[in-house]
């Protein structure tokens, strides 16, 4: 009994390689195809303020995560201490998961294709969230719309910050990649 297990790529992957790229090179003018931007990684970023007070917050939050991501995250420690906030040094206040290659493309498929698509009042991404080296960051306000999460067992509605990174030098590039794999900017 020797069988073969064969891995499928990604569709985002594939779209990627079979029409993104030879679409970027015609339209930035590469020389090289090794000049058009790809994406590096993908870090999700949960931040429990109420973690200092309810540790079971925080390994939801992390259950969760897990459950969208298909990692297990790893749980953020505070760099300094804030009064105002009643953060010492050290404690723990969030939780957070890095995805590269295939998972990354298989989580970014089931965001702009399960989870988007179900945020209540979805009017479009926003273009003003790239930092200036290419990278884009989009906040979720709420799990809820993975469908990887059972209502049942929810104990409060947690937030996300999704940060895409890529090798584009400028946000104009990154743009023109993300949009090409269907991020939904919003109209001008």
């Amino acid at each position: 009994m020797n069988a073969k297990v064969v891995l499928m790529k990604p569709r985002l992957k594939e779209l990627y390689l079979k029409e993104i790229v030879p679409a970027m090179v015609k339209e930035q003018n590469y020389k090289n195809i090794m000049e058009v931007p790809k994406l590096k990684k993908v870090t999700i970023n949960m931040g429990i303020g109420s973690a200092t007070e309810n540790i079971k917050e925080l390994e939801s939050a992390a259950e969760d995560l897990a459950q969208i991501t298909g990692q297990k995250p790893i749980i953020t420690k505070a760099k300094k201490s804030i009064a105002g906030f009643k953060v010492r040094l050290g404690d723990s206040i969030g939780c957070k998961v890095t995805l590269r290659g295939n998972r990354m493309y298989e989580f970014l498929d089931r965001l702009l294709n399960i989870a988007l698509p179900r945020v209540r009042d979805f009017r479009g991404l926003p273009r003003k969230s790239f930092d200036g080296n290419g990278n884009y960051t989009l906040g979720v306000k709420e799990q809820l719309i993975f469908p990887e999460i059972n209502y049942d067992n929810i104990t409060s509605v947690k937030g996300m910050n999704i940060t895409i990174n890529t090798t584009a030098g400028t946000n104009e590039e990154a743009f023109s990649l993300l949009e090409k794999f269907g991020f939904p900017f919003r109209k001008k």
